[in-house]
């Protein structure tokens, strides 16, 4: 299914692309700007299965994204920024903003030199779990199991299910379900335990990975003393929140920020939902993280930036800048706000 949806959204973009037609609608589509939302960036693998290859962009296709702003006159501003100009409506300019989830060690190393050079801010949102080395993300985890195994026995529905791992094709469509499956347990305990027995079964370390991809405490401070960094918070385990009850979900935020805000001797301002979609963030947490005074929020439903979004500061909409989607003509059409729109069937505001 997932690849069906990656094979649509492509064709959708290259369609526009071809046509011209994302030029037309841009005037209605464009906004007043846009979030982007990255995760890691770092050279690209030659290796066969990349299942959570949408996660990661090249170094050279971020430069190429930060030439296409500068071409189309879009300020690159921070977050602060964005929501100065929502607030007082300055809307002259259209705006970019770089969002990077989850504190990756890449993020420095490949992805702040190319930020640097087009002097363009940008805002990492950090689990603070990742950052102690306690955190597990269990979809790395699920991609290492798979890819070395022939077959996986998981328990689905309390049946010990066998699933056929041998070639690519399998691999993948095992991925796919596997991740869903994972993704509807209960809490986020749930998801680790199960992800935990398979690592275990396929000789995979998964309590290592947050220590062998993400930046360190010590790392983050030095890191976020670069003018061009804000550190913004991510839960501390990053968790669905709206599988947790009311109270752990605002624990998570809250704990989350004054982990950062302690270790790196900076205030937190800005919220990231993990995962961000409409399962894992609604009016609910919403209203928890405008309640708990955060400047901005944001989801990972796609969207452009217009002025009513200043009433939704908590429910900001992003544009992935998707790793299986890294070419120009793309790019073009996802700045416009054509794909966006009619993905939202042209509702600019979606906050419930």
């Amino acid at each position: 299914m997932k690849k069906l949806r990656s094979m649509v959204i492509r064709l959708g973009l290259e369609t526009m692309a071809s046509t011209g037609v994302y030029r037309l609608l841009q005037p209605l589509t464009g906004g007043v700007g846009f979030i982007l939302m990255l995760h890691h960036v770092r050279p690209a693998s030659a290796a066969a299965f990349q299942p959570n290859r949408h996660l990661e962009i090249t170094p050279d296709f971020l430069a190429t994204t930060l030439q296409n702003l500068r071409a189309h006159d879009i300020d690159i501003v921070s977050l602060d920024e964005a929501r100065h100009r929502l607030a007082t409506r300055q809307f002259a300019r259209r705006f970019a903003v770089f969002t990077f989830d989850d504190g990756y060690r890449d993020n420095r190393d490949y992805a702040l030199p190319i930020m640097r050079r087009f002097e363009a801010p940008m805002t990492v949102y950090v689990a603070s779990d990742f950052a102690a080395g306690t955190g597990r993300l269990w979809w790395v985890a699920l991609e290492r199991c798979l890819a070395r195994s022939e077959a996986v026995t998981v328990p689905i529905d309390g049946i010990e299910t066998r699933i056929e791992t041998a070639t690519a094709a399998e691999k993948q469509a095992a991925f796919a379900r596997l991740h869903d499956h994972f993704r509807s347990l209960p809490t986020d305990h749930d998801i680790n335990a199960a992800i935990g027995a398979l690592a275990r079964r396929c000789g995979i370390d998964d309590a290592t990975i947050s220590r062998e991809l993400c930046l360190s405490w010590d790392e983050l401070k030095a890191f976020a003393a670069d003018p061009l960094v804000t550190i913004g918070a991510h839960t501390i385990s990053h968790c669905n929140l709206a599988h947790e009850t009311a109270e752990q979900a605002r624990h998570e935020i809250v704990a989350s920020r004054e982990r950062i805000a302690d270790a790196l001797e900076c205030p937190v301002r800005h919220f990231a939902y993990p995962y961000g979609d409409k399962a894992a963030a609604g009016r609910r947490e919403f209203d928890i993280a405008t309640t708990l005074g955060f400047d901005t929020a944001v989801t990972t439903r796609p969207g452009m930036l217009f002025p009513g979004h200043v009433d939704h500061l908590t429910a900001l909409p992003r544009l992935s800048l998707n790793g299986n989607f890294q070419t120009g003509r793309a790019l073009s059409v996802l700045m416009s706000g054509a794909a966006t729109a009619l993905w939202n069937g042209f509702r600019r505001i979606d906050a419930q």
